[in-house]
């Protein structure tokens, strides 16, 4: 049966402070990177989380909530291939949805035992949706941030959405782009397609940038703007969103990008065990502002 709770804004904000540490974790073909949030008394027996972050962003983007969570559970935000300090992948390739999910399949497999809990940010809720679906035995719970699903595309339009991708790979990047310090590159991202404050973009940013002559350039690969060459359909979303089977929670921003359209509200019905709680905010709300009504959300959800 599925839920729907609004959370309310809280009148102070939390006071955890708990530091993250450097982690790294080997595939077979790269090697992913990223933060990680744990306590001495969470236990071995506490089902680990895996934070996973939205397009263009990076672990960083659950500074704000990790220390929180990790009171429950040990934290690891995760940098995708090609975001904040994890490996890009090789000549001749590219970032499709799918291959997230490989890799968050082969991070798994590989490192964590037990079934674990993903929490997900936009790219990283799809993301993880995908992986619950296919994997549901190795996936404890589920949450989405402002995000509940891919992006899809009519069968019809496959083939212009194709040629759109394989144009901007011939043409490839231009030439990268230097700022004179990480307050300038920050004031840029600030200003994105998902505005941030000053603060967030603080927290967020330096992770992705990297030190050079001159000044600092950013260390995400250049091929994550590449359009998509393909994208799922509704139909296939469906079927992949009807296949999770683990009590999953959709953390919807009110300010998010999900609130100008009705056409993903069709999709909380697929999922069996789903709950809804609405917070306060903007699509990074979760990092972003009175980031407390997200925790609250998040505890209330994994503690019941």
């Amino acid at each position: 049966m599925n839920t729907s709770v609004d959370i309310e804004p809280s009148t102070s904000r939390s006071s955890e402070t708990l530091a993250p540490q450097e982690a790294e974790w080997p595939l077979d073909d790269l090697v992913l990177r990223g933060l990680t949030w744990s306590r001495a008394d969470t236990g071995k027996a506490s089902p680990p989380i895996l934070g996973l972050h939205g397009w263009l962003d990076n672990a960083a983007t659950f500074s704000r909530i990790a220390p929180a969570l990790s009171r429950l559970h040990p934290f690891y935000g995760i940098d995708f291939a090609g975001h904040g300090h994890s490996d890009h992948r090789g000549a001749g390739q590219s970032y499709p949805l799918l291959d997230y999910v490989k890799d968050v399949a082969g991070l798994i497999e590989r490192h964590f035992q037990e079934p674990v809990i993903i929490i997900g940010h936009s790219l990283g809720g799809i993301v993880g949706s995908l992986y619950a679906a296919t994997f549901p035995e190795r996936v404890d719970r589920l949450v989405m941030i402002d995000s509940l699903g891919p992006l899809t595309q009519s069968p019809e339009s496959g083939p212009e959405q194709l040629r759109k991708g394989i144009r901007k790979h011939l043409r490839g990047s231009g030439a990268a782009m230097t700022y004179g310090s990480v307050d300038d590159a920050a004031r840029i991202r600030a200003g994105g397609l998902s505005p941030l404050s000053a603060e967030a973009a603080g927290l967020l940013v330096p992770r992705n940038l990297r030190s050079v002559e001159g000044g600092y350039q950013w260390r995400t690969d250049s091929r994550l703007r590449y359009p998509s060459l393909s994208r799922l359909d509704e139909a296939q979303v469906a079927g992949f969103l009807q296949a999770i089977e683990a009590p999953t929670l959709f953390v919807r921003a009110q300010e998010g990008l999900l609130g100008g359209r009705d056409s993903w509200r069709k999709r909380i019905d697929l999922i069996a065990q789903l709950q809804e709680a609405v917070v306060p905010g903007s699509h990074h709300c979760h990092l972003d502002g009175d980031v407390e009504p997200v925790i609250d959300a998040i505890k209330t959800f994994l503690t019941s």
